[in-house]
């Protein structure tokens, strides 16, 4: 597998939430990145690594003064510019005393920086409007993945995994078994995989949280907006119950939007950023505490998964053979859509692969 960085995009650095008074360290794409917020509340994203030492600004003893970053190595301050205002023991400050800044969106939750060598003039992130909508209610969270991000799409991308890498949650063996279709908008750049089961056994994930007794109409519908942006469009329902209405309305199901962020963070390291909303139980602190460490735990198995895939991955000959099957068909077009993104791409660093269909 070959996963390239496309760069001059959006990716999540942060929810929300993490970024405040104190400052945040993330590394995407191999460039360290501090993000904190101004006294105001603007989130600001900055180079971490001080013009003279490459101290890290957002280690201790490194601190915050109003709005300006002090260096704990030898005072070196900069302002939310990344412009620096203060060098130890001298008036002139060298034209270089500056930091690189990074476009931020605040958006859906997220804190999403620009990464590139261009400004994203008016390109925008993709959206994700259920986590804010006081239609939903939402749990989330993030862990770190000590593989390549590739393998994270690849996985969302074949959710067939879920019948043997997550059977008790949210894995039935109907998943498995119902073929998928795949569809790809070329000009938007997104990928859409959908599976729907009609008439399927209900996993704890969903029994739990809905109350469902008996088997379910489960539907899946995926879009991934690469590089960054993964959203399943979930909808259960008792078997029996009636499909959604010709405007779109659809009282008799349960929905879920389970949306992950899949943030590069080197070229062997990743961000898995989670987040599940749905349309029921809003006030239910129970249910929100059920899934919010269900999906953890569903997560943590990818996580163990794909870190033991990296290592496997990292053994193997420059040229295995890989083979792609049905199934595969989300995660090759987002394979390609990502290697289009990023560039061109030597032919003799491709591995070989063979289909089966």
């Amino acid at each position: 597998m070959v996963t390239e960085f496309a760069r001059n995009q959006w990716y999540v650095a942060a929810y929300g939430h993490e970024v405040g008074r104190r400052q945040l360290g993330r590394t995407i794409l191999n460039e360290p990145i501090l993000l904190y917020r101004t006294e105001d509340g603007r989130a600001v994203a900055m180079a971490d690594r001080c013009v003279h030492r490459r101290f890290p600004l957002s280690e201790s003893p490194s601190h915050l003064v109003g709005d300006r970053v002090v260096c704990g190595y030898h005072g070196f301050t900069y302002g939310p510019d990344g412009v620096c205002v203060a060098v130890p023991a001298q008036q002139r400050i060298p034209r270089t005393a500056r930091l690189r800044t990074y476009p931020v969106v605040e958006q859906d939750s997220f804190v999403w920086v620009w990464i590139g060598d261009r400004e994203p003039g008016d390109t925008l992130p993709p959206r994700a409007p259920w986590l804010v909508s006081p239609d939903y209610a939402t749990v989330c969270g993030m862990e770190p993945l000590n593989a390549r991000y590739g393998l994270l799409v690849d996985n969302l991308l074949d959710l067939s995994h879920e019948t043997y890498l997550h059977g008790g949650y949210i894995g039935t063996p109907e998943v498995a078994e119902t073929p998928i279709t795949t569809e790809v908008d070329e000009d938007a750049g997104v990928v859409y995989v959908s599976r729907h089961m009609d008439d399927a056994a209900c996993p704890p994930f969903y029994a739990e949280s809905t109350g469902i007794k008996g088997r379910i109409t489960r539907w899946q519908d995926i879009e991934y907006h690469p590089p960054c942006l993964y959203l399943l469009h979930s909808r259960v329902a008792p078997v029996g119950s009636p499909p959604p209405a010709a405007d779109g309305t659809d009282p008799h199901a349960f929905h879920v939007e389970v949306v992950y962020a899949i943030t590069p963070s080197t070229e062997n390291a990743t961000y898995d950023f989670w987040a599940v909303a749905r349309d029921f139980a809003l006030d239910d602190e129970k249910v929100s505490d059920f899934l919010r460490d269900s999906n953890r735990t569903v997560v943590l198995q990818d996580v163990a998964a794909l870190n033991t895939l990296e290592q496997v991955l990292a053994a193997e000959p420059d040229r295995y053979q890989e083979l792609s099957v049905n199934i595969d068909t989300g995660g090759l077009a987002a394979r390609r859509l990502l290697a289009r993104m990023a560039g061109p791409v030597p032919a003799d660093s491709v591995p070989s692969q063979t289909a089966v269909r």
